[in-house]
């Protein structure tokens, strides 16, 4: 009788042992219950339980997770946008409570991932909603913050925390697309008529003031050159009178007469004539008639030249 109890309780404790202990790995949280209700968590590493009698309802893994979102949401102005997100969120923490609410709030896990993928879609398409198409494209950053600001207390009352969300892709229809790229062409051909155009009004301004410059430049260049030949002319005849005036002094005092001086300009002119001449026919009168009437002209010049200068003294 006694071997026979013995062998019921080494075959009993050999059934019994194994389902007294648990091994918990690192990262999760083991919740039991006993009979269905809820008893206590067992930490990561070995831990005992009654066999039997408490049971591991789920294992909760307390590390960050990720999942990958495709939906679609229509603008204000009926332009169909395609997202794609990643989400990482986790637990909220190790706390009693907060273990609590992951294990029980939903049904299984399944029911909890298609909670929370609704949740963030709905809160988007909300936002979008208000939103025109050429808009969607610069507001990424502001999307992910009010998705944030708006599903965090979500998670929280469900135990979990929202560690990121990224939109990795936002895209239009294709039809959409083609006509955005046809708008930013057109801008873009719009933009570089405008620079072509004010590049073009800006080299004809620029030369038209260098042509401005130039005939102005040219201007003062011969005025100044016209100054100076006046004031050549006007140097060429005060030496030339000084001459005649000296050489009819000194004619004067040797008791010459004057006209003699006429005569040998008469008759340099005409040999500087003779010399200097290209072919051209100069026609002069060589007769002695003539010849008197030139002195009396050239006499006249000179009575008149003199006279200037007294008028000017005065």
């Amino acid at each position: 009788m006694f071997p026979f109890f013995s062998l019921f309780f080494l075959i009993l404790a050999i059934v019994v042992l194994p389902l007294s202990f648990v091994v918990v790995n690192q990262g999760t949280v083991a919740v039991i219950t006993v009979f269905g209700k809820y008893q206590r968590l067992l930490m990561p590493g070995l831990n005992f339980k009654i066999p039997f009698i408490e049971a591991v309802f789920r294992r909760i893994s307390i590390q960050s997770r990720s999942i990958e979102l495709e939906f679609q949401a229509i603008t204000a102005d009926q332009a169909n946008v395609n997202f794609k997100a990643m989400l990482v969120y986790s637990v909220m923490n190790q706390q009693e409570e907060t273990i609590k609410n992951v294990a029980f709030k939903f049904m299984d896990e399944r029911s909890f991932m298609q909670a929370l993928i609704r949740t963030i879609e709905g809160t988007i398409r909300a936002l979008v909603a208000t939103k025109r198409q050429a808009e969607i494209l610069g507001l990424r950053s502001e999307i992910v913050v009010s998705v944030k600001e708006h599903i965090d207390n979500t998670l929280e009352s469900w135990g979990y925390h929202l560690i990121d969300l990224q939109l990795n892709d936002i895209a239009f229809d294709e039809a959409i697309m083609r006509s955005m790229a046809q708008i930013v062409a057109s801008n873009n051909l719009k933009a570089a008529a405008e620079n072509e155009g004010q590049a073009l009004l800006i080299t004809k301004t620029k030369a038209a003031e260098a042509d401005g410059n130039a005939i102005r430049i040219a201007a003062e260049a011969e005025k100044v050159a016209a100054q100076l030949r006046g004031q050549g002319v006007a140097l060429f005849r005060e030496e030339v009178a000084k001459g005649m005036a000296e050489s009819a002094k000194v004619m004067k005092d040797n008791q010459l007469d004057a006209s003699l001086i006429l005569f040998s300009m008469w008759t340099e002119a005409i040999k500087h004539f003779a010399e200097q001449g290209k072919g051209n026919v100069i026609f002069l009168d060589g007769s002695t008639e003539g010849m008197d009437q030139t002195m009396k002209q050239l006499m006249a010049l000179q009575q008149q030249e003199n006279l200037k200068k007294i008028a000017d003294k005065k």
